[in-house]
């Protein structure tokens, strides 16, 4: 455990994928072709404490959906890659631009899609009810499942072990 404590005092951007990791997974589409995700406020806060921590969020994600852009834009995220079947361009676009080494990124994924990512990054989570391919390949593992608070777990994770957990819930007491 040590060793993973040592790699989230690391992270300065944590990137989450969307369908399974901030959703439950389940796809809501209406009759007019609109989609709906189910996002868990829990893990908004949570993200929100990561940001005000210094520590950066992405998003990359396979599908696009307008609602995702707004989610993200509500939480104040503005790198948001939508509609990246391969995940890996846009994970490299993001490292360059951000002038970051792997050891200082933190994944957060649910499927195999996300492998290629996850063997390359610093901190590499599986939410609880990820793939087994998925969780074989994590560093970490959340309790909760995607879009059940997993994305919270992390969160706080990643600031405690930087020593900031106290400092950002202090502001609640």
């Amino acid at each position: 455990m040590q060793d993973i404590q040592e790699r989230a005092a690391r992270i300065r951007l944590v990137i989450f994928d969307v369908d399974g990791v901030l959703t439950d997974g389940s796809l809501f589409l209406g009759d007019d072709g609109q989609e709906y995700k189910a996002f868990h406020s829990r893990d908004g806060l949570g993200m929100t404490l990561l940001l005000d921590a210094g520590i950066r969020l992405a998003v990359i994600t396979g599908r696009t959906s307008k609602v995702v852009r707004m989610r993200m834009e509500s939480l104040g995220i503005s790198d948001v890659y939508q509609g990246y079947r391969d995940k890996l361009p846009a994970y490299e676009e993001l490292k360059q631009r951000l002038s970051l080494t792997d050891d200082l990124i933190a994944y957060v994924g649910d499927d195999v899609v996300d492998l290629p990512i996850m063997r390359r990054v610093g901190l590499a989570v599986a939410v609880g009810d990820a793939h087994p391919r998925v969780q074989q390949h994590a560093h970490w593992r959340t309790r909760a499942g995607g879009g059940q608070g997993a994305a919270r777990e992390v969160c706080e994770f990643i600031l405690d072990a930087q020593g900031a957990l106290d400092r950002a819930m202090s502001r609640f007491q």
